[in-house]
Order: structure tokens, then sequence, then C-alpha cells
């Protein structure tokens, strides 16, 4: 795996051992931010079920200002350090150990350009956070990216007060682009 674009373009990143994470492809990644171009430069980055870091870091390589990582498993931590150390952004970042949900049930407020999370498939966590951001003020017009299963159901979103923007399908797997309705 390695920062496809930006400052730091190029650099190899490390990642778990392990069938924990999901490393997202490069092709997949490069996808993506494609899709995200304009929310990116100067952003609060917020990378949820981080694993080793890599959409965050490629957040910043590409000029997201501060990107805040939360993550519960002790061994992605210390890779995400190492990845942030490697590439220089440990001053933009910031690393937080605590499981998602329980992240954002502790925000005043939603103060992030992008909300970016990548959990588990299969165990509901997107739409378990999903339902605390719904109760919660918005400062900004976030952007909320979710990387699940090609098969995940979306369809709850709009009762909650979100609304599906884009939706870009892979083989396996797809992204869901949300925006809080005012």
């Amino acid at each position: 795996m390695r920062v496809i674009a930006g400052i730091a373009r190029s650099l190899p990143l490390k990642t778990i051992e392990g069938l924990d994470t999901r490393p997202t492809t490069d092709r997949i990644k490069e996808t993506l931010f494609n899709i995200m171009t304009g929310y990116i430069p100067d952003s609060k980055f917020l990378d949820l079920f981080s694993g080793s870091g890599g959409i965050g870091i490629e957040a910043l390589s590409r000029g997201a200002a501060l990107c805040t990582f939360v993550e519960l498993n002790p061994k992605a931590i210390s890779c995400i350090k190492d990845n942030l150390s490697f590439t220089h952004f440990t001053d933009k970042s910031q690393v937080i150990k605590a499981d998602a949900v329980s992240y954002v049930k502790g925000l005043k407020a939603v103060d992030f350009d992008v909300i970016f999370m990548d959990p588990p498939y299969g165990k509901g966590l997107e739409k378990q956070v999903l339902s605390v951001l719904s109760d919660k003020k918005f400062i900004e017009d976030t952007l909320i990216v979710i990387e699940a299963s090609a098969d995940e159901d979306f369809s709850y979103v709009y009762d909650m007060g979100f609304d599906i923007t884009k939706e870009k399908r892979y083989k396996t797997n797809k992204h869901i682009f949300i925006k809080k309705r005012e």
C-alpha cells in the first residue's frame, strides 16, 4: 500500500498483518479521491475505523489541514503512528484510541468537512454511527463517505435525516456519499 498523490506521493505505508483490516486498493482509493477532490484541500478530515490510516494519510497528502484517526485496535494504532511519522504528517493529525460509535457520541457538534468510515462489514456499525450523527448539530456542510460491502442496504439513511448524493460500486464493495439534510 502506498500514498498515491500529493506531497507524500509514492511513499509506502505499513499495514497490520492478518484479516482484521482491508486496506483500500490503489485503484479504488484513486477513484474515491477523484470524487472527493473539492472537499479535501484545507479540510478537517475524520477517519473512523482507521485501520492502517491509509485514507486519512492520503487526505493529508492531498492537502487536508488536519486528520483525526479513530481506531480501537492497538496494533492498528501503532501502525497509524508509524505511517504518520514516516510521511511527516504527525503535526497535522491526532490519533484517538476509541471505538467509533463512542467517539461520535462524545462530539458536542460535528465540525469536520469530511467523515470517512470503513467499518467491519456486516456488523451494522455504520448504521450506529449514522444514528448518533443524526442527532448532532453539524457546523460544516459535511460529506460522509462510507465504504461497505456491495450488498449493504442504505435505504434507512433518509429516515435518519440524510440524503445519498452518490454511490460508487466496485466488484465486492462500494462507497456511499451522504449529506445531512438541512
